[in-house]
């Protein structure tokens, strides 16, 4: 009786395994492919959500540019403050105008996920710091 060494045993397996698969009727082993359907958009639509990306970022834009520009005016260095409170505010109140502004702008709110929310307040965090920073500057 002789011993096996590992590596003669890994070399048999291989055998086995591709015997064993050639028996499955290929059939089996197909999976179905699920058939996903795109919206052709005409070229109006493109044309108006273009001009909706536009008009989200330069109203979120400029909502932070007088956020940014009221809190220098208020906080002045917001020294006696706690930063992310003021942040927290910003990001609260700006939403809320947000929310009611784009339905005068013909942008419809109620479509937005998660996704634009984060984007349009991302903009509007992001030109408050640096309009508050270049004002204290």
């Amino acid at each position: 009786m002789s011993k096996q060494n590992p590596k003669s045993k890994s070399r048999k397996e291989p055998a086995k395994i591709a015997e064993a698969t050639s028996a499955v009727p290929a059939a089996k082993i197909e999976t179905p492919e699920k058939k996903t359907f795109i919206k052709e958009r005409t070229p109006e639509e493109k044309q108006k959500e273009h001009r909706d990306g536009i008009v989200k970022t330069v109203v979120a834009a400029l909502l932070g540019t007088i956020a940014g520009v009221l809190c220098f005016h208020v906080y002045g260095t917001g020294e006696d403050r706690i930063w992310y409170a003021v942040l927290t505010i910003v990001i609260g109140i700006t939403y809320f105008i947000q929310k009611f502004l784009y339905p005068q702008l013909q942008i419809s709110a109620k479509e937005f996920k998660f996704k634009d929310w984060f984007y349009v307040e991302f903009i509007v965090i992001d030109f408050f710091l640096i309009v508050w920073t270049l004002l204290l500057n």
